[in-house]
């Protein structure tokens, strides 16, 4: 795989429509689900930098969650639509950190926020360095 030279977006922003799956018996989204969605925001983070998760692993860069925060201000509810913003916030040595906002769409209330730091670790799990190319180029571009 011929990963980038740099990474060139540090932003990125997804819709979600929560599932009845995902709801409790009252309509609102369960706290469970979340998590979930912060990954999914991280994995397509990396897809608009042209990188895949399946494709750094093959390379032996695995990446494992270290901590995860999360607030929740408002609910979410079954079929609404929602934007997931997750930004990069910081990356140093063998650590990824992101940063994450779940607005609804229709009024831009802000209903959760979080953050996780993933450490990267080898096939073995144990702590490597992060690869050249995660790190950010100089001039930041959002999507």
């Amino acid at each position: 795989m011929d990963f980038p030279k740099r990474i060139s977006i540090q932003d990125h922003t997804i819709t979600i429509t929560p599932r009845y799956a995902e709801t409790d018996q009252g309509g609102m989204v369960h706290h469970s689900v979340y998590p979930v969605w912060f990954e999914m925001g991280r994995t397509e983070l990396l897809r608009a930098n042209g990188l895949a998760y399946k494709d750094l692993e093959r390379a032996g860069i695995f990446f494992v969650v270290a901590e995860l925060a999360m607030k929740y201000r408002q609910p979410a509810k079954y079929d609404e639509k929602l934007e997931l913003h997750t930004s990069c916030s910081s990356i140093i040595a063998s650590k990824v950190e992101h940063s994450y906002k779940l607005t609804r769409c229709s009024d831009g209330v802000l209903l959760a926020e979080g953050s996780s730091i993933l450490v990267c670790v080898d096939k073995g799990g144990k702590i490597r360095r992060m690869p050249d190319f995660m790190y950010p180029a100089s001039d930041k571009t959002s999507v």
